[in-house]
Protein backbone atom coordinates (compact mmCIF):
# COMPACT_ATOMS: atom_id res chain seq x y z
CA UNK A 1 0.00 0.00 0.00
CA UNK A 2 1.31 3.30 -0.70
CA UNK A 3 1.04 6.33 1.43
CA UNK A 4 1.24 9.97 1.07
CA UNK A 5 3.66 10.57 3.53
CA UNK A 6 5.64 8.65 6.02
CA UNK A 7 6.25 9.58 9.55
CA UNK A 8 9.49 8.08 10.79
CA UNK A 9 9.98 8.32 14.86
CA UNK A 10 12.89 7.46 16.76
CA UNK A 11 12.61 4.83 18.96
CA UNK A 12 15.89 4.34 20.53
CA UNK A 13 16.87 4.43 24.12
CA UNK A 14 17.86 8.08 23.96
CA UNK A 15 14.34 9.00 22.43
CA UNK A 16 12.57 6.58 24.65
CA UNK A 17 13.71 8.23 27.83
CA UNK A 18 12.73 11.67 26.45
CA UNK A 19 9.24 10.47 25.84
CA UNK A 20 9.93 9.27 22.54
CA UNK A 21 7.39 6.46 23.02
CA UNK A 22 4.71 8.54 24.11
CA UNK A 23 5.12 10.87 20.87
CA UNK A 24 5.16 7.70 18.98
CA UNK A 25 1.90 7.03 20.64
CA UNK A 26 -0.05 10.26 20.33
CA UNK A 27 0.82 10.68 16.66
CA UNK A 28 -0.80 7.27 16.07
CA UNK A 29 -3.79 8.79 18.04
CA UNK A 30 -3.79 11.87 16.17
CA UNK A 31 -3.97 10.18 12.63
CA UNK A 32 -7.21 8.53 13.43
CA UNK A 33 -9.23 11.41 15.43
CA UNK A 34 -7.87 13.59 12.07
CA UNK A 35 -8.39 10.70 9.82
CA UNK A 36 -5.70 10.48 7.95
CA UNK A 37 -4.18 6.78 9.20
CA UNK A 38 -4.72 6.00 5.90
CA UNK A 39 -2.74 8.51 4.02
CA UNK A 40 0.30 8.53 6.70
CA UNK A 41 2.33 5.37 7.90
CA UNK A 42 3.90 6.06 11.36
CA UNK A 43 7.76 4.36 11.15
CA UNK A 44 8.97 3.24 14.34
CA UNK A 45 13.11 3.80 13.67
CA UNK A 46 16.34 3.15 15.35
CA UNK A 47 18.49 5.93 16.15
CA UNK A 48 19.08 8.60 14.12
CA UNK A 49 22.35 9.83 15.37
CA UNK A 50 21.70 13.50 16.28
CA UNK A 51 20.76 12.91 19.81
CA UNK A 52 21.01 16.28 21.20
CA UNK A 53 18.18 17.24 19.24
CA UNK A 54 15.60 13.89 20.31
CA UNK A 55 13.23 13.04 20.12
CA UNK A 56 13.31 13.62 16.11
CA UNK A 57 10.68 12.85 13.67
CA UNK A 58 11.47 12.91 9.88
CA UNK A 59 8.60 12.99 7.21
CA UNK A 60 8.62 11.51 3.83
CA UNK A 61 8.98 12.51 0.82
CA UNK A 62 9.80 16.01 1.36
CA UNK A 63 12.03 15.25 4.55
CA UNK A 64 11.45 17.90 6.87
CA UNK A 65 13.16 17.44 10.42
CA UNK A 66 11.37 18.15 13.07
CA UNK A 67 14.12 18.46 16.62
CA UNK A 68 13.17 18.05 20.10
CA UNK A 69 9.22 17.17 19.27
CA UNK A 70 7.03 16.39 22.37
CA UNK A 71 3.94 14.25 22.34
CA UNK A 72 2.18 17.73 22.85
CA UNK A 73 3.40 18.32 19.12
CA UNK A 74 1.61 15.28 17.65
CA UNK A 75 -1.33 16.94 17.09
CA UNK A 76 -0.03 20.10 15.24
CA UNK A 77 2.21 18.00 12.90
CA UNK A 78 -0.90 15.83 12.17
CA UNK A 79 -2.97 18.91 11.68
CA UNK A 80 -0.83 21.02 9.70
CA UNK A 81 2.16 19.12 8.09
CA UNK A 82 0.01 15.84 7.34
CA UNK A 83 -3.50 17.18 6.90
CA UNK A 84 -2.88 20.43 5.47
CA UNK A 85 0.66 20.07 3.92
CA UNK A 86 2.14 23.20 5.64
CA UNK A 87 5.43 22.70 7.51
CA UNK A 88 5.79 23.33 11.14
CA UNK A 89 8.04 26.07 11.25
CA UNK A 90 8.78 26.11 14.98
CA UNK A 91 9.88 22.15 15.22
CA UNK A 92 12.37 22.67 12.09
CA UNK A 93 15.92 22.07 12.71
CA UNK A 94 17.09 25.18 10.61
CA UNK A 95 13.75 27.50 10.74
CA UNK A 96 15.21 29.68 8.13
CA UNK A 97 15.96 27.11 5.69
CA UNK A 98 12.67 25.26 5.32
CA UNK A 99 13.26 23.47 1.93
CA UNK A 100 16.25 21.71 3.44
CA UNK A 101 16.68 18.30 3.08
CA UNK A 102 17.94 15.95 6.40
CA UNK A 103 21.05 15.07 4.75
CA UNK A 104 21.89 18.95 4.15
CA UNK A 105 22.10 19.54 7.92
CA UNK A 106 25.41 20.38 9.26
CA UNK A 107 25.56 17.01 11.71
CA UNK A 108 24.98 15.02 8.76
CA UNK A 109 27.05 16.45 5.39
CA UNK A 110 30.61 15.29 6.70
CA UNK A 111 28.94 11.74 7.66
CA UNK A 112 29.18 8.64 5.63
CA UNK A 113 26.47 5.85 7.08
CA UNK A 114 27.83 2.54 6.27
CA UNK A 115 27.13 1.37 9.47
CA UNK A 116 24.49 3.27 10.48
CA UNK A 117 22.82 2.72 6.91
CA UNK A 118 19.77 1.64 8.13
CA UNK A 119 19.37 3.34 11.15
CA UNK A 120 16.63 6.24 11.62
CA UNK A 121 15.53 4.45 7.92
CA UNK A 122 13.92 1.07 8.69
CA UNK A 123 11.75 -0.20 11.35
CA UNK A 124 13.99 -2.57 13.31
CA UNK A 125 11.27 -4.66 14.47
CA UNK A 126 9.99 -5.66 10.61
CA UNK A 127 12.24 -7.99 8.92
CA UNK A 128 10.69 -6.80 5.33
CA UNK A 129 11.89 -3.28 5.76
CA UNK A 130 15.32 -4.89 5.91
CA UNK A 131 14.83 -7.12 2.71
CA UNK A 132 13.52 -3.57 0.68
CA UNK A 133 16.61 -1.74 1.40
CA UNK A 134 19.16 -5.18 -0.03
CA UNK A 135 18.80 -6.59 3.47
CA UNK A 136 20.20 -10.45 3.15
CA UNK A 137 21.05 -10.22 -0.43
CA UNK A 138 24.47 -10.35 0.61
CA UNK A 139 23.87 -13.76 2.22
CA UNK A 140 22.23 -14.70 -0.57
CA UNK A 141 25.43 -14.09 -3.02
CA UNK A 142 27.88 -15.71 -0.46
CA UNK A 143 25.69 -18.69 -0.36
CA UNK A 144 25.27 -19.12 -4.71
CA UNK A 145 27.57 -16.92 -5.98
CA UNK A 146 31.17 -17.06 -3.84
CA UNK A 147 33.29 -19.21 -2.32
CA UNK A 148 34.60 -19.44 1.37
CA UNK A 149 38.34 -18.71 -0.05
CA UNK A 150 36.88 -15.61 -2.03
CA UNK A 151 34.71 -14.11 0.58
CA UNK A 152 37.54 -13.94 2.85
CA UNK A 153 40.02 -12.83 -0.18
CA UNK A 154 37.19 -10.13 -0.11
CA UNK A 155 37.53 -9.13 3.29
CA UNK A 156 41.51 -9.54 2.90
CA UNK A 157 41.27 -7.01 -0.11
CA UNK A 158 38.75 -4.38 1.78
CA UNK A 159 41.10 -3.92 4.40
CA UNK A 160 38.41 -4.04 6.83
CA UNK A 161 40.10 -4.29 10.47
CA UNK A 162 38.29 -5.13 13.60
CA UNK A 163 36.39 -2.20 15.46
CA UNK A 164 36.58 -3.16 18.53
CA UNK A 165 39.42 -1.83 19.46
CA UNK A 166 42.93 -3.35 18.71
CA UNK A 167 42.12 -3.26 14.76
CA UNK A 168 42.61 -6.67 13.79
CA UNK A 169 42.01 -7.56 9.88
CA UNK A 170 38.87 -8.90 10.09
CA UNK A 171 39.90 -11.45 6.88
CA UNK A 172 42.91 -12.83 8.29
CA UNK A 173 41.31 -13.67 11.74
CA UNK A 174 38.48 -15.56 9.93
CA UNK A 175 40.87 -17.45 7.65
CA UNK A 176 42.50 -18.41 10.73
CA UNK A 177 39.46 -19.99 12.08
CA UNK A 178 38.63 -21.63 8.30
CA UNK A 179 41.47 -23.46 7.74
CA UNK A 180 41.96 -25.01 11.41
CA UNK A 181 40.18 -28.65 11.12
CA UNK A 182 37.61 -28.94 13.67
CA UNK A 183 33.84 -30.52 13.47
CA UNK A 184 32.25 -27.84 15.48
CA UNK A 185 33.23 -23.97 15.34
CA UNK A 186 31.47 -21.12 16.53
CA UNK A 187 31.16 -17.30 15.55
CA UNK A 188 30.71 -14.94 18.22
CA UNK A 189 29.31 -11.49 18.20
CA UNK A 190 30.74 -8.94 21.21
CA UNK A 191 28.23 -6.54 21.86
CA UNK A 192 29.16 -6.07 25.89
CA UNK A 193 29.78 -2.32 25.06
CA UNK A 194 30.72 -0.82 28.50
CA UNK A 195 33.03 1.78 27.73
CA UNK A 196 31.91 5.16 30.13
CA UNK A 197 30.55 7.53 27.12
CA UNK A 198 29.54 4.86 24.60
CA UNK A 199 27.01 3.39 22.79
CA UNK A 200 27.34 2.81 19.51
CA UNK A 201 27.09 -1.13 19.28
CA UNK A 202 24.15 -0.75 21.13
CA UNK A 203 21.82 1.75 18.99
CA UNK A 204 23.01 -0.90 15.83
CA UNK A 205 21.45 -3.51 17.63
CA UNK A 206 18.52 -1.39 17.91
CA UNK A 207 18.40 0.25 14.77
CA UNK A 208 19.12 -2.52 12.16
CA UNK A 209 19.22 -5.49 13.94
CA UNK A 210 19.08 -8.06 11.12
CA UNK A 211 22.66 -6.71 9.76
CA UNK A 212 24.49 -8.15 12.26
CA UNK A 213 22.64 -11.62 11.84
CA UNK A 214 23.30 -11.40 7.83
CA UNK A 215 26.67 -11.29 8.58
CA UNK A 216 27.61 -13.70 11.22
CA UNK A 217 25.54 -16.17 9.08
CA UNK A 218 27.86 -15.22 6.48
CA UNK A 219 30.84 -15.68 8.77
CA UNK A 220 29.27 -19.11 9.82
CA UNK A 221 28.92 -20.21 5.92
CA UNK A 222 33.15 -18.82 5.23
CA UNK A 223 34.47 -20.88 7.71
CA UNK A 224 32.18 -23.48 8.03
CA UNK A 225 30.75 -22.65 11.57
CA UNK A 226 26.92 -23.76 12.40
CA UNK A 227 26.44 -21.71 15.88
CA UNK A 228 26.28 -17.99 16.58
CA UNK A 229 25.85 -16.04 19.56
CA UNK A 230 25.41 -12.73 20.70
CA UNK A 231 26.72 -11.67 24.20
CA UNK A 232 25.34 -8.66 25.15
CA UNK A 233 24.67 -6.98 28.83
CA UNK A 234 21.70 -7.25 30.32
CA UNK A 235 21.21 -3.54 30.87
CA UNK A 236 20.67 -3.13 27.12
CA UNK A 237 16.66 -4.11 26.91
CA UNK A 238 15.26 -3.01 24.03
CA UNK A 239 18.65 -3.83 22.03
CA UNK A 240 17.96 -8.11 23.47
CA UNK A 241 14.47 -6.99 22.62
CA UNK A 242 14.88 -6.46 18.76
CA UNK A 243 17.86 -9.00 18.76
CA UNK A 244 15.40 -11.43 19.79
CA UNK A 245 12.97 -10.53 17.51
CA UNK A 246 15.15 -10.76 14.88
CA UNK A 247 16.51 -13.86 15.23
CA UNK A 248 12.69 -14.56 15.35
CA UNK A 249 12.01 -13.95 12.25
CA UNK A 250 14.58 -14.73 10.29
CA UNK A 251 13.98 -18.17 11.11
CA UNK A 252 10.47 -17.61 10.07
CA UNK A 253 11.71 -16.64 6.65
CA UNK A 254 14.28 -19.67 6.49
CA UNK A 255 17.40 -17.32 6.84
CA UNK A 256 18.70 -19.03 10.20
CA UNK A 257 18.14 -22.40 11.33
CA UNK A 258 18.26 -25.67 9.20
CA UNK A 259 18.77 -25.53 5.12
CA UNK A 260 18.66 -21.79 5.14
CA UNK A 261 17.14 -20.62 1.60
CA UNK A 262 17.05 -24.43 0.44
CA UNK A 263 20.76 -24.91 0.81
CA UNK A 264 22.67 -27.58 2.98
CA UNK A 265 24.35 -24.62 4.94
CA UNK A 266 22.63 -24.54 8.71
CA UNK A 267 23.11 -21.65 11.17
CA UNK A 268 21.59 -20.47 14.24
CA UNK A 269 22.25 -17.75 16.76
CA UNK A 270 21.61 -17.04 20.45
CA UNK A 271 21.67 -14.37 23.19
CA UNK A 272 24.08 -14.39 25.80
CA UNK A 273 23.39 -11.79 28.37
CA UNK A 274 26.26 -10.59 30.14
CA UNK A 275 26.44 -8.97 34.12
CA UNK A 276 27.82 -5.91 32.37
CA UNK A 277 31.37 -6.65 33.40
CA UNK A 278 33.74 -3.96 31.01
CA UNK A 279 36.70 -6.50 31.47
CA UNK A 280 34.45 -9.12 29.30
CA UNK A 281 34.75 -6.61 26.61
CA UNK A 282 38.36 -8.76 26.36
CA UNK A 283 37.25 -11.70 23.96
CA UNK A 284 38.68 -14.99 26.07
CA UNK A 285 36.94 -12.99 29.12
CA UNK A 286 34.27 -12.93 26.95
CA UNK A 287 34.34 -16.56 25.64
CA UNK A 288 34.48 -17.77 29.56
CA UNK A 289 31.50 -15.87 30.23
CA UNK A 290 29.40 -17.37 27.58
CA UNK A 291 30.81 -20.90 28.98
CA UNK A 292 28.85 -20.02 32.47
CA UNK A 293 32.32 -19.45 33.55
CA UNK A 294 33.73 -15.98 35.53
CA UNK A 295 34.53 -13.65 33.05
CA UNK A 296 38.39 -13.78 33.39
CA UNK A 297 40.97 -13.40 30.51
CA UNK A 298 43.40 -16.19 29.96
CA UNK A 299 46.76 -16.48 28.19
CA UNK A 300 46.77 -16.10 24.42
CA UNK A 301 48.21 -17.87 22.27
CA UNK A 302 46.18 -19.97 21.41
CA UNK A 303 44.32 -17.40 20.03
CA UNK A 304 40.14 -17.83 20.12
CA UNK A 305 40.43 -18.00 16.13
CA UNK A 306 42.07 -21.65 16.57
CA UNK A 307 40.79 -22.51 19.94
CA UNK A 308 37.95 -20.55 21.74
CA UNK A 309 34.25 -21.05 22.82
CA UNK A 310 34.65 -24.70 24.27
CA UNK A 311 38.35 -25.13 22.90
CA UNK A 312 36.69 -24.77 19.40
CA UNK A 313 38.29 -22.45 16.40
CA UNK A 314 35.85 -19.19 16.98
CA UNK A 315 35.14 -16.42 14.81
CA UNK A 316 34.66 -12.91 17.45
CA UNK A 317 34.10 -9.47 16.36
CA UNK A 318 32.00 -6.36 17.44
CA UNK A 319 28.79 -5.38 16.19
CA UNK A 320 30.26 -2.39 13.59
CA UNK A 321 32.47 -4.93 12.58
CA UNK A 322 29.77 -7.29 10.98
CA UNK A 323 27.55 -4.55 10.44
CA UNK A 324 30.31 -3.56 7.37
CA UNK A 325 30.23 -7.47 6.11
CA UNK A 326 27.12 -7.26 4.16
CA UNK A 327 27.89 -3.96 2.36
CA UNK A 328 31.44 -5.29 1.20
CA UNK A 329 29.80 -8.59 0.05
CA UNK A 330 27.59 -6.28 -2.07
CA UNK A 331 29.54 -3.30 -3.45
CA UNK A 332 32.89 -4.80 -3.66
CA UNK A 333 36.26 -4.75 -1.63
CA UNK A 334 37.25 -2.08 -4.19
CA UNK A 335 34.82 0.24 -3.11
CA UNK A 336 35.40 -0.21 0.61
CA UNK A 337 39.33 0.26 0.41
CA UNK A 338 38.23 3.25 -1.70
CA UNK A 339 37.03 4.87 1.66
CA UNK A 340 39.70 5.68 4.80
CA UNK A 341 43.31 6.17 4.59
CA UNK A 342 45.89 4.25 3.52
CA UNK A 343 46.09 1.50 6.58
CA UNK A 344 42.75 2.02 7.92
CA UNK A 345 39.86 1.81 5.28
CA UNK A 346 36.07 2.04 5.95
CA UNK A 347 34.31 4.36 8.58
CA UNK A 348 34.02 4.74 12.04
CA UNK A 349 31.22 5.17 13.71
CA UNK A 350 31.74 7.58 17.29
CA UNK A 351 29.79 8.53 20.23
CA UNK A 352 29.98 12.08 20.75
CA UNK A 353 29.57 13.09 23.81
CA UNK A 354 30.73 15.78 26.38
CA UNK A 355 31.10 19.30 26.05
CA UNK A 356 29.92 19.62 22.49
CA UNK A 357 26.91 21.13 21.45
CA UNK A 358 25.74 18.48 18.88
CA UNK A 359 26.25 15.10 20.92
CA UNK A 360 25.47 12.36 19.21
CA UNK A 361 26.17 9.19 17.19
CA UNK A 362 28.41 9.97 13.83
CA UNK A 363 30.14 7.90 11.46
CA UNK A 364 33.08 9.35 9.10
CA UNK A 365 35.57 8.08 6.94
CA UNK A 366 38.79 7.29 8.23
CA UNK A 367 41.14 9.95 8.61
CA UNK A 368 38.51 12.67 8.84
CA UNK A 369 40.21 14.94 11.26
CA UNK A 370 39.70 15.94 14.37
CA UNK A 371 38.88 19.35 13.82
CA UNK A 372 36.15 18.57 11.21
CA UNK A 373 34.13 16.14 13.87
CA UNK A 374 34.38 18.70 16.75
CA UNK A 375 33.60 21.91 14.78
CA UNK A 376 32.03 20.98 11.80
CA UNK A 377 29.77 17.97 12.81
CA UNK A 378 29.76 18.79 16.56
CA UNK A 379 29.15 22.19 16.42
CA UNK A 380 31.60 23.52 18.40
CA UNK A 381 31.99 23.49 22.32
CA UNK A 382 29.23 23.65 24.39
CA UNK A 383 28.92 27.70 25.69
CA UNK A 384 31.39 29.46 23.56
CA UNK A 385 34.13 27.80 25.79
CA UNK A 386 37.46 26.99 24.45
CA UNK A 387 38.19 23.15 23.88
CA UNK A 388 40.45 21.20 25.96
CA UNK A 389 40.60 17.56 24.88
CA UNK A 390 38.64 14.94 24.03
CA UNK A 391 39.57 11.42 25.09
CA UNK A 392 39.52 8.76 22.72
CA UNK A 393 39.55 4.99 23.54
CA UNK A 394 37.56 5.29 26.51
CA UNK A 395 39.24 4.08 30.22
CA UNK A 396 42.47 2.44 28.14
CA UNK A 397 43.05 5.91 25.37
CA UNK A 398 44.86 9.18 25.96
CA UNK A 399 43.66 12.77 25.24
CA UNK A 400 43.97 14.64 22.08
CA UNK A 401 44.82 18.61 22.62
CA UNK A 402 44.96 21.18 20.69
CA UNK A 403 47.85 20.74 18.54
CA UNK A 404 46.35 17.55 17.15
CA UNK A 405 42.92 19.12 15.87
CA UNK A 406 44.10 18.50 12.48
CA UNK A 407 45.41 14.90 12.59
CA UNK A 408 43.98 12.17 11.16
CA UNK A 409 41.55 10.16 12.56
CA UNK A 410 43.16 6.27 12.09
CA UNK A 411 44.08 3.59 14.01
CA UNK A 412 48.08 4.48 13.65
CA UNK A 413 47.33 8.58 13.75
CA UNK A 414 45.85 7.98 17.33
CA UNK A 415 48.83 5.45 18.68
CA UNK A 416 51.91 7.64 17.40
CA UNK A 417 50.34 10.65 19.92
CA UNK A 418 49.61 8.42 23.03
CA UNK A 419 45.69 7.54 22.41
CA UNK A 420 43.97 4.78 20.91
CA UNK A 421 41.26 3.83 18.44
CA UNK A 422 39.16 1.57 21.02
CA UNK A 423 35.30 0.78 20.49
CA UNK A 424 34.46 4.58 19.69
CA UNK A 425 33.78 6.67 22.68
CA UNK A 426 34.94 10.12 21.76
CA UNK A 427 34.39 13.07 25.22
CA UNK A 428 35.14 16.38 24.70
CA UNK A 429 36.14 18.37 27.37
CA UNK A 430 36.55 22.27 28.02
CA UNK A 431 38.47 24.64 29.45
CA UNK A 432 36.63 23.87 32.80
CA UNK A 433 37.83 20.41 33.27
CA UNK A 434 41.06 19.51 35.12
CA UNK A 435 42.63 16.60 33.85
CA UNK A 436 43.88 14.74 36.97
CA UNK A 437 40.23 14.82 37.72
CA UNK A 438 39.50 13.61 34.66
CA UNK A 439 42.18 10.45 34.37
CA UNK A 440 41.19 9.71 38.30
CA UNK A 441 37.97 9.25 36.65
CA UNK A 442 39.20 6.62 34.37
CA UNK A 443 41.59 5.12 36.82
CA UNK A 444 38.65 4.95 39.33
CA UNK A 445 36.66 3.04 36.77
CA UNK A 446 39.75 0.48 35.76
CA UNK A 447 40.27 -0.50 39.54
CA UNK A 448 36.13 -0.97 39.82
CA UNK A 449 36.29 -3.30 36.46
CA UNK A 450 39.22 -5.28 37.17
CA UNK A 451 38.88 -8.94 37.08
CA UNK A 452 41.40 -9.20 39.60
CA UNK A 453 43.35 -11.98 38.05
CA UNK A 454 46.59 -10.67 37.90
CA UNK A 455 48.42 -8.41 40.13
CA UNK A 456 49.83 -5.83 38.30
CA UNK A 457 46.32 -4.56 37.36
CA UNK A 458 44.49 -5.36 40.64
CA UNK A 459 47.45 -3.88 42.78
CA UNK A 460 48.78 -1.30 39.95
CA UNK A 461 45.69 0.27 38.91
CA UNK A 462 44.77 0.73 42.90
CA UNK A 463 47.80 1.97 43.06
CA UNK A 464 47.66 4.58 40.95
CA UNK A 465 44.23 5.45 41.41
CA UNK A 466 45.98 6.23 45.55
CA UNK A 467 48.60 8.67 43.93
CA UNK A 468 45.97 10.58 41.69
CA UNK A 469 43.90 11.40 44.88
CA UNK A 470 46.57 12.15 46.89
CA UNK A 471 47.27 15.16 43.91
CA UNK A 472 43.91 16.36 43.93
CA UNK A 473 43.75 17.02 47.63
CA UNK A 474 47.26 18.70 47.68
CA UNK A 475 49.22 15.76 48.49
CA UNK A 476 51.37 14.64 46.28
CA UNK A 477 55.01 14.82 45.63
CA UNK A 478 57.70 14.50 42.57
CA UNK A 479 58.76 11.22 43.91
CA UNK A 480 54.95 10.38 43.23
CA UNK A 481 55.59 11.44 39.60
CA UNK A 482 57.93 9.17 39.21
CA UNK A 483 55.75 5.79 40.63
CA UNK A 484 53.53 6.90 38.14
CA UNK A 485 55.63 6.21 35.44
CA UNK A 486 57.49 3.43 36.76
CA UNK A 487 53.85 1.39 37.96
CA UNK A 488 52.69 2.56 34.15
CA UNK A 489 55.68 0.57 32.74
CA UNK A 490 55.42 -2.52 34.46
CA UNK A 491 51.41 -2.49 34.25
CA UNK A 492 51.63 -2.33 30.62
CA UNK A 493 54.38 -5.47 30.18
CA UNK A 494 52.95 -7.82 33.11
CA UNK A 495 49.63 -7.18 32.82
CA UNK A 496 47.13 -10.16 31.93
CA UNK A 497 44.99 -8.51 28.94
CA UNK A 498 44.64 -5.10 27.32
CA UNK A 499 42.23 -3.74 30.42
CA UNK A 500 45.74 -3.67 32.55
CA UNK A 501 48.05 -3.00 30.13
CA UNK A 502 45.78 -0.13 29.12
CA UNK A 503 44.93 1.64 31.95
CA UNK A 504 47.95 3.56 32.68
CA UNK A 505 47.21 5.14 29.33
CA UNK A 506 44.93 8.25 30.67
CA UNK A 507 47.68 8.97 33.33
CA UNK A 508 51.13 8.75 30.56
CA UNK A 509 48.56 11.03 28.39
CA UNK A 510 47.64 13.77 30.47
CA UNK A 511 51.22 13.69 31.79
CA UNK A 512 52.46 14.33 28.53
CA UNK A 513 50.46 16.82 27.57
CA UNK A 514 49.00 18.62 30.64
CA UNK A 515 52.24 18.26 32.91
CA UNK A 516 51.77 22.12 34.20
CA UNK A 517 48.11 20.99 35.31
CA UNK A 518 50.33 18.47 37.71
CA UNK A 519 53.07 20.44 38.96
CA UNK A 520 50.26 23.09 40.07
CA UNK A 521 48.43 20.57 41.83
CA UNK A 522 52.22 19.24 43.06
CA UNK A 523 53.55 22.79 43.99
CA UNK A 524 51.55 25.07 43.88
CA UNK A 525 48.73 23.14 45.61
CA UNK A 526 46.05 24.34 43.69
CA UNK A 527 43.29 23.15 40.54
CA UNK A 528 43.74 25.50 37.63
CA UNK A 529 40.29 24.29 36.48
CA UNK A 530 38.32 24.47 39.77
CA UNK A 531 37.53 20.95 40.21
CA UNK A 532 39.05 19.39 42.78
CA UNK A 533 37.33 20.17 45.88
CA UNK A 534 40.04 19.62 48.45
CA UNK A 535 41.85 22.50 46.82
CA UNK A 536 39.48 24.95 46.46
CA UNK A 537 38.04 28.29 48.89
CA UNK A 538 35.34 30.10 48.56
CA UNK A 539 35.65 33.81 49.72
CA UNK A 540 33.96 36.86 49.59
CA UNK A 541 35.02 39.76 47.53
CA UNK A 542 33.91 42.57 50.41
CA UNK A 543 33.61 45.71 48.07
CA UNK A 544 31.03 43.41 45.66
CA UNK A 545 28.61 41.66 48.21
CA UNK A 546 25.80 43.87 48.52
CA UNK A 547 24.69 41.72 51.64
CA UNK A 548 21.42 39.83 49.31
CA UNK A 549 21.94 36.63 51.99
CA UNK A 550 20.92 34.90 48.48
CA UNK A 551 24.76 32.63 49.65
CA UNK A 552 23.54 31.99 52.80
CA UNK A 553 20.15 31.04 51.66
CA UNK A 554 21.50 28.16 49.37
CA UNK A 555 24.20 27.00 51.87
CA UNK A 556 23.39 23.74 53.11
CA UNK A 557 25.86 23.71 56.26
CA UNK A 558 25.25 27.09 57.07
CA UNK A 559 28.59 28.06 56.78
CA UNK A 560 27.79 32.09 55.55
CA UNK A 561 26.94 34.65 57.84
CA UNK A 562 26.37 38.10 57.49
CA UNK A 563 23.29 41.21 58.10
CA UNK A 564 20.88 41.93 55.24
CA UNK A 565 22.93 44.11 53.37
CA UNK A 566 25.81 43.82 55.16
CA UNK A 567 28.94 41.67 54.04
CA UNK A 568 28.79 38.50 54.62
CA UNK A 569 31.63 35.48 55.21
CA UNK A 570 32.22 32.36 54.30
CA UNK A 571 33.84 30.09 57.67
CA UNK A 572 36.24 27.63 55.68
CA UNK A 573 36.38 25.02 58.63
CA UNK A 574 32.67 24.39 57.54
CA UNK A 575 32.99 24.97 54.21
CA UNK A 576 32.08 21.88 52.25
CA UNK A 577 33.25 23.30 48.78
CA UNK A 578 29.54 22.63 47.50
CA UNK A 579 30.32 25.68 44.70
CA UNK A 580 26.00 26.80 45.47
CA UNK A 581 27.18 30.07 46.66
CA UNK A 582 29.05 30.71 43.56
CA UNK A 583 26.51 29.72 41.49
CA UNK A 584 24.09 31.57 43.10
CA UNK A 585 25.59 34.83 43.53
CA UNK A 586 24.42 37.39 40.84
CA UNK A 587 26.80 40.20 41.56
CA UNK A 588 30.57 37.93 40.70
CA UNK A 589 31.03 38.20 44.99
CA UNK A 590 32.28 34.84 45.60
CA UNK A 591 35.51 33.88 44.38
CA UNK A 592 36.30 30.47 43.61
CA UNK A 593 40.00 29.63 44.02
Amino acid sequence: MAYKNYILVCAGTACESSKGIALYKELEKELAAQGVDAEAQLVKTGCFGFCEQGPIVKILPDESFYVKVGPEHAKEIVSEHIVKGRKVEALLYDKEQQDQKADEIDFYQKQQRIVLRNCGVINPEYIDEYIARDGYAALEKVLFEMTPDKVIEELKDSGLRGRGGAGFPTGLKWSFTKNTDSEQKYIVCNADEGDPGAYMDRSTAEGDPHSILEAMAIAGHTVGANQGYIYIRAEYPLAIERLNNAIDQAREYGLLGDNILGTDFSFDIELRLGAGAFVCGEETALLASIEGKRGMPIPRPPFPAVKGLWGKPTVTNNVETYANIPMIILKGSAWFSSIGTASTKGTKVFALTGKINNSGLIEVPMGTTLREIIYDIGGGISGGKKFKAAQTGGPSGGVLTEEFLDTPIDYESLQSIGSMMGSGGMIVMDEDDCMIDVTKFYLEFSVDESCGKCAPCRIGSRTCYNILDKFSKGQGTMEDIDSLKELAQAMRKASLCGLGQCTPNPIMSTLNYFEDEYMAHIKDKCCPAGKCKDLLAYTVVEDKCIGCTACARVCPVNCISGEVKGVHLIDQDQCIKCGQCFDKCKFDAILKG
